[in-house]
């Protein structure tokens, strides 16, 4: 049912909040995962920003391999360039060139990497950004890493340095850039983080990374492996449900009360949302297209778009 069909109406501001919210949504795969579909149009609509992992021993050929397949099927193909995996100038510059050469690429995520100790020069995306080798080869469009439950790998005070580093950096340059967190479960710690660093002068737009459908065990299971400390608090809390560990969780009432915010807030740095596919991009997918295209309605505290 579209949302012109259902008991909520477009002209509702809560219906149209979330609408805008999940509205140019963006996902990711593995090139791992990548060689299992057959054909992205099968789950996505042409023209879907699909970021592209570089992780930890992996080979970024396998990146720029997977960025070209989902050019040449119709998607917008963005590669993650990891700091700490990039061995030398040599390696970047040619795993830039090759991904514009070869596959198009005009929008990048750039972050430290989950390596302890850096292969090369490269310890964090602050160092990645001033080589200008992005804008050398007209990468314009440039995701950062945002933080808000803290890293593992960094201070506080070095992320703070950080994000006023790259804040300097948007405003002297003619990059477009823009922050993607890690995946979040609730919304009131990062609505008081997108406060916090709006106090401290951050003006670059922020998508929330928000996990796809899953189970519960499987959201847990992934926010143990990435260190999201409040998270792994707030989803052992729901376990005590012993019938939720198996069912299917949604992001919906997490996307509600952001999109209650940015509706409410005009000074609110959410721009949008990434979507981490953790329990399968098929699903995922259904849900985060039928959600942006106003096929739900509203529950008590979420939304139902009956899939």
């Amino acid at each position: 049912m579209s949302v012109l069909q259902s008991s909520q109406t477009l002209v509702t501001p809560e219906v149209q909040g979330i609408v805008n919210l999940m509205s140019n949504f963006t996902v990711e795969t593995t090139p791992a995962s990548a060689a299992k579909v057959d054909n992205f149009a099968s789950i996505l609509r042409l023209g879907t920003t699909v970021y592209i992992t570089f992780l930890p021993g992996s080979d970024y050929n396998d990146t720029i391999a997977t960025a070209k397949r989902l050019r040449e099927e119709g998607f917008e193909p963005a590669p993650h360039f990891a700091a700490r995996s990039i061995t030398d100038r040599a390696m970047l510059q040619d795993y830039i060139a090759r991904a514009t050469g070869e596959a198009g690429v005009d929008h990048v995520l750039t972050i430290a990497g989950a390596l302890k100790e850096p292969l090369g020069p490269y310890s964090d995306s602050t160092k990645l950004l001033e080589t200008g080798l992005f804008d050398k080869y007209g990468i314009k469009t440039i995701g950062v890493a945002g933080h808000p439950e803290g890293s593992p790998d960094m201070s506080e005070k070095s992320i703070s340095d950080a994000l006023t580093w790259k804040n300097g950096f948007a405003n002297r340059t003619n990059a477009n850039l823009h922050i993607v967190t890690q995946f979040v479960f609730e919304s009131s710690p990062i609505i008081a983080w997108d406060k916090a660093l709006r106090a401290e002068g951050n003006t670059i737009p922020i998508k929330i990374g928000i996990p796809g459908i899953a189970k519960l065990q499987t959201l847990i299971k992934y926010a143990v492996m990435c260190g999201v400390g409040n998270s792994i608090n707030f989803l052992k809390k729901q376990s005590v449900n012993v019938t939720k560990l198996v069912a299917q969780q949604q992001p919906d009432r997490l996307v509600r009360e952001l999109a209650f915010y940015k509706s409410t807030d005009k000074d609110c740095g959410i721009d949008g949302v990434h979507m981490y596919p953790l329990g399968g991009l098929l699903k995922s997918a259904e849900w985060a297209f039928a959600t942006s295209d106003g096929s739900f309605d509203l529950t008590q505290k979420g939304f139902d778009t009956s899939i």
